[in-house]
Protein backbone atom coordinates (compact mmCIF):
# COMPACT_ATOMS: atom_id res chain seq x y z
CA UNK A 1 0.00 0.00 0.00
CA UNK A 2 1.37 3.36 -1.11
CA UNK A 3 -0.61 6.58 -0.75
CA UNK A 4 -0.70 8.76 -3.87
CA UNK A 5 -1.00 12.01 -1.91
CA UNK A 6 2.34 11.64 -0.11
CA UNK A 7 6.00 12.21 -0.94
CA UNK A 8 8.62 9.63 0.09
CA UNK A 9 12.24 9.22 1.14
CA UNK A 10 14.67 6.37 0.51
CA UNK A 11 14.60 5.82 4.29
CA UNK A 12 10.89 4.89 3.98
CA UNK A 13 9.30 7.93 5.60
CA UNK A 14 6.41 9.82 4.04
CA UNK A 15 5.11 13.37 4.24
CA UNK A 16 1.58 14.49 3.37
CA UNK A 17 0.87 18.20 3.04
CA UNK A 18 -2.49 18.84 4.66
CA UNK A 19 -2.70 22.59 4.09
CA UNK A 20 -0.35 24.25 1.61
CA UNK A 21 -1.20 27.77 2.87
CA UNK A 22 -0.29 27.07 6.50
CA UNK A 23 2.40 24.56 5.54
CA UNK A 24 0.98 21.91 7.86
CA UNK A 25 1.98 18.35 7.05
CA UNK A 26 1.88 14.89 8.58
CA UNK A 27 4.92 12.61 8.69
CA UNK A 28 4.99 8.84 9.12
CA UNK A 29 6.68 5.65 8.01
CA UNK A 30 5.60 3.64 5.00
CA UNK A 31 3.73 0.37 4.88
CA UNK A 32 6.92 -1.21 3.49
CA UNK A 33 8.89 0.05 6.51
CA UNK A 34 6.42 -1.19 9.11
CA UNK A 35 6.29 -4.56 7.36
CA UNK A 36 10.09 -4.86 7.41
CA UNK A 37 10.24 -3.84 11.08
CA UNK A 38 7.64 -6.30 12.30
CA UNK A 39 5.55 -5.60 15.39
CA UNK A 40 6.30 -2.09 16.64
CA UNK A 41 6.49 -1.87 20.43
CA UNK A 42 7.82 1.65 21.13
CA UNK A 43 8.42 5.00 19.42
CA UNK A 44 10.56 7.92 20.49
CA UNK A 45 9.22 11.02 18.73
CA UNK A 46 10.05 14.73 18.85
CA UNK A 47 7.70 16.80 20.98
CA UNK A 48 5.76 19.93 20.11
CA UNK A 49 8.15 22.84 19.70
CA UNK A 50 11.03 20.74 18.41
CA UNK A 51 12.67 21.54 15.08
CA UNK A 52 13.32 18.78 12.54
CA UNK A 53 15.67 19.07 9.58
CA UNK A 54 15.29 17.26 6.28
CA UNK A 55 16.85 13.78 6.33
CA UNK A 56 18.18 14.26 9.89
CA UNK A 57 17.28 11.85 12.68
CA UNK A 58 14.00 12.80 14.36
CA UNK A 59 13.46 9.80 16.62
CA UNK A 60 13.53 6.04 16.93
CA UNK A 61 11.21 3.12 16.37
CA UNK A 62 11.60 -0.11 18.31
CA UNK A 63 10.15 -3.35 17.02
CA UNK A 64 10.44 -6.98 18.01
CA UNK A 65 13.25 -7.22 15.41
CA UNK A 66 15.33 -4.06 15.89
CA UNK A 67 15.66 -0.43 16.93
CA UNK A 68 15.80 1.87 13.92
CA UNK A 69 16.30 5.60 13.45
CA UNK A 70 13.52 7.75 12.06
CA UNK A 71 14.46 10.52 9.62
CA UNK A 72 12.42 13.58 8.79
CA UNK A 73 11.46 13.86 5.12
CA UNK A 74 11.29 17.67 5.38
CA UNK A 75 12.43 20.50 7.63
CA UNK A 76 9.86 21.99 9.95
CA UNK A 77 8.60 22.89 13.38
CA UNK A 78 6.83 20.10 15.25
CA UNK A 79 3.35 21.19 16.29
CA UNK A 80 2.14 17.80 17.50
CA UNK A 81 3.31 14.25 18.00
CA UNK A 82 0.84 11.37 17.87
CA UNK A 83 0.48 10.69 21.60
CA UNK A 84 -1.92 7.82 20.92
CA UNK A 85 1.16 5.84 19.85
CA UNK A 86 2.48 5.95 23.44
CA UNK A 87 -0.16 3.41 24.46
CA UNK A 88 -0.83 1.89 21.03
CA UNK A 89 2.38 1.73 18.94
CA UNK A 90 0.78 -1.08 16.93
CA UNK A 91 -1.28 1.57 15.10
CA UNK A 92 1.80 2.19 12.94
CA UNK A 93 1.61 -1.45 11.80
CA UNK A 94 -2.15 -1.43 11.38
CA UNK A 95 -2.65 1.96 9.67
CA UNK A 96 0.69 3.63 8.73
CA UNK A 97 -0.98 6.31 6.54
CA UNK A 98 -3.88 6.97 8.90
CA UNK A 99 -4.01 6.54 12.67
CA UNK A 100 -0.33 5.54 12.70
CA UNK A 101 1.04 8.96 11.66
CA UNK A 102 4.01 10.09 13.74
CA UNK A 103 4.23 13.89 13.87
CA UNK A 104 2.53 17.01 12.49
CA UNK A 105 4.82 19.85 11.40
CA UNK A 106 4.77 23.28 9.87
CA UNK A 107 7.08 23.01 6.86
CA UNK A 108 9.84 25.61 6.82
CA UNK A 109 10.98 24.99 3.24
CA UNK A 110 8.28 23.83 0.81
CA UNK A 111 10.95 23.55 -1.91
CA UNK A 112 12.32 20.46 -0.13
CA UNK A 113 9.25 18.53 -1.28
CA UNK A 114 10.57 18.66 -4.85
CA UNK A 115 13.51 16.42 -3.90
CA UNK A 116 11.29 13.64 -2.58
CA UNK A 117 9.86 10.70 -4.50
CA UNK A 118 6.31 10.52 -5.80
CA UNK A 119 4.19 7.45 -5.06
CA UNK A 120 5.15 5.86 -8.39
CA UNK A 121 8.83 6.72 -7.84
CA UNK A 122 8.74 5.15 -4.38
CA UNK A 123 7.02 2.03 -5.74
CA UNK A 124 9.79 1.67 -8.33
CA UNK A 125 12.38 2.19 -5.59
CA UNK A 126 11.05 -0.56 -3.30
CA UNK A 127 10.53 -2.91 -6.27
CA UNK A 128 14.29 -2.67 -6.79
CA UNK A 129 15.18 -3.59 -3.21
Amino acid sequence: MISDDCKYTQEHEWVKVEDIESGEALIGITDYAQDQLGDIVYLELPQSGAVVKQLDKMGEVESVKAVSDLFSPISGNVIESNTELNDHPELVNEDPFGKGWLIRVTITSVNELEGLMSASGYQSYINGL
